[in-house]
């Protein structure tokens, strides 16, 4: 090795290890790296840190901070699993978000060791951005520049800029040849027979992340107060993600539906009538099956100021949406669309597919006052004392989360569909089936 690669391995070590020694939490990220060189000024697969030893050099050199920074900025997209996104639209949105969303976590840490003069630069940009976008996690921060594109993104970019992502976008076996034959130490993986951005790289950072978030808010949790940003962005990459047709499927009943039922079909026998019979068939298959289809059940909006307008008309087309594209329609339904703030503002009965149509046509938001979850449940239950319903499998609650929820858990599934950036209150009762979709899911 060089005299000028054993220097830039040594500045890299350094910035490790003060970063371990300031966020111990990060132990588990900091190990998983070979150090390997490269013709690359600082870049990751996830499983080696390619370097060039004079970019690292001249760095440290014009700023000590900046290399500590570098490294963390380099390893938080790693913890928050930034190059493991498998579709996009705008690459170089995708990265700028991504940059944007780790330097806001790297400034709410407070660590003096990476404050780097670009931070200074950078307080206004987010100020702003803080404003528009309420949490800055790489999603939210990619769909809000998808509707509001930056004026300069080329400084931009330039500003929140910590790695070269080149690595992210490369086929295995390329990722693989990007530095050679050597990984320069033995504290993380060889940089041999690197897979790339494989599955289990994956699952690797996955768990680190979810190890991670669980310490912050139990043994770290005074380091995990302050660093709010992190918190945020790790709850929202450990999210488990949801099918909502999938979900509303098992709100499903049991009925029979007139169509053939090919498992009960049995061509041998019959064949064998057609041929000992000439024309005449020994079994006919049956005109019927059985199928799993949505019979009753309630959808609940909540039409309070802080989730009205256009929001419940895309929850309740998405919800109409999926149940067209599954054919979850008898061809008698007992649906019930509830439109409630403090009190039930509208209750429409829908029994056909047309009927439902022509509400999703004419629907009007109504209430727009405050929040109170407990008078849609008691209007429920007096709809199924007087008969209404059958056998009512379960009610939907499209809400913000604010009110007051039920005491006791109703005989029926009831399931509460919050909206990621508009979900404010984590008290929801354990009787109560939560779901958390992205506004983009809807």
């Amino acid at each position: 090795m060089t005299q000028a690669g054993t220097l830039a391995q040594e500045v890299l070590l350094l910035s490790r290890n003060t970063l371990l020694v300031n966020l111990r939490f990060l132990d588990a990220a900091l190990s998983q790296f070979a150090l390997t060189p490269a013709p690359l000024p600082f870049a990751t697969d996830g499983q080696n840190l390619y370097y060039d030893p004079r970019h690292v050099l001249l760095c440290y050199q014009e700023e000590k901070e900046a290399s500590v920074r570098n490294y963390l900025h380099l390893v938080m997209h790693c913890v928050f699993r930034h190059m493991y996104v498998h579709t996009l639209v705008d690459q170089a949105l995708w990265d700028l978000s991504c940059d944007i969303a780790v330097e806001e976590v790297i400034n709410g840490l407070g660590l003096s060791s990476a404050a780097a003069k670009r931070q200074e630069y950078q307080a206004e940009k987010l100020d702003k951005l803080r404003k528009e976008v309420k949490q800055l996690t790489a999603e939210k921060l990619y769909r809000y520049f998808q509707d509001h594109p930056p004026q300069d993104p080329e400084n931009l970019r330039e500003l929140f800029r910590g790695d070269d992502h080149t690595p992210w976008y490369l086929p295995p076996k390329v990722t693989a040849s990007v530095g050679g034959n050597s990984g320069e130490n033995g504290n993380g993986p060889s940089g041999e027979g690197n897979s790339g951005l494989s599955p289990a790289m994956e699952q690797i950072w996955k768990d680190i992340s979810t190890r991670m978030q669980m310490d912050l808010e139990t043994f770290s949790k005074r380091q995990g107060d302050r660093a709010g940003a992190l918190t945020q962005n790790l709850q929202a990459v450990n999210r488990e993600r949801y099918d909502y047709t999938a979900f509303l499927k098992k709100f499903a009943v049991r009925g029979e539906v007139m169509r053939l039922d090919p498992d009960e079909f049995d061509y041998v026998y019959y064949t064998y009538g057609l041929k000992l019979y000439r024309n005449m068939p020994l079994i006919e298959p049956l005109e019927y099956r059985e199928v799993k289809r949505i019979r009753e059940f309630v959808i609940a909006i909540d039409t309070s100021g802080s989730t009205s307008g256009d929001l419940v008309q895309k929850f309740v087309q998405k919800t109409y949406n999926v149940l067209k594209s599954t054919e979850s329609f008898f061809s008698k339904i007992n649906l019930h669309i509830l439109q409630c703030d403090a009190d039930i503002q509208e209750d429409v009965k829908i029994t056909s597919q047309e009927e439902f149509d022509a509400y999703i046509k004419t629907m009007t938001i109504k209430g727009l006052g405050g929040t109170d979850f407990r008078p849609v449940f008691a209007y429920v239950d007096r709809l199924r004392r007087g008969k209404e319903f059958q056998d009512l499998k379960g009610l939907i609650y499209f809400t913000d989360g604010y009110g007051d929820f039920p005491e006791k858990k109703p005989d029926y599934d009831a399931a509460f569909v919050f909206v990621e950036d508009e979900y404010n209150n984590l008290n929801v009762p354990p009787w109560a089936i939560k779901l958390i979709l992205q506004k983009d899911e809807i």
